[in-house]
């Protein structure tokens, strides 16, 4: 069983950056693709950013991203402490959501939804004009 915690969400005028963290229990995080979702009011819910549990190189790791936040996000994860940042720059207005951290048991970074196993309560990020 997994319990994933977010944290770092906050209100942000445009153009600003936030970062976010979440919080793994299970000393199996090392074995878990993460990834980062987010919800606006009204719409579905979106993958933002996914990374997978086996690196590529020293604390180097597979990422994939969302077209809509290539270039200004960036997830990174430390096996060693079980924790799941994504670093959000240059934020925009309609980059406001609750963002969700998730964990999936298939090792690998994937951008659907019905494959991540467990799933934080999320932490809301407000981005004003």
């Amino acid at each position: 069983q997994e319990q994933l915690v977010e944290s770092g969400g906050g209100l942000v005028q445009a153009g600003g950056s936030l970062r976010l963290s979440c919080a793994a229990s299970a000393r199996t995080f090392g074995t878990y693709g993460m990834g980062w979702f987010r919800q606006a009011p009204g719409k579905e819910r979106e993958f933002v950013a996914g990374t997978s549990a086996s690196s590529i190189g020293h604390n180097i790791y597979y990422a994939d991203y969302a077209n809509s936040v290539k270039g200004r996000f960036t997830i990174s994860r430390d096996n060693a402490k079980s924790t799941l940042d994504l670093q959000m720059n240059n934020l925009k207005p309609e980059d406001t959501a609750v963002y969700f951290c998730a964990a999936t048991g298939r090792g690998r970074a994937t951008s659907r939804a019905y494959e991540y196993d467990y799933w934080g309560q999320g932490t809301q990020v407000t981005v004003s004009d």
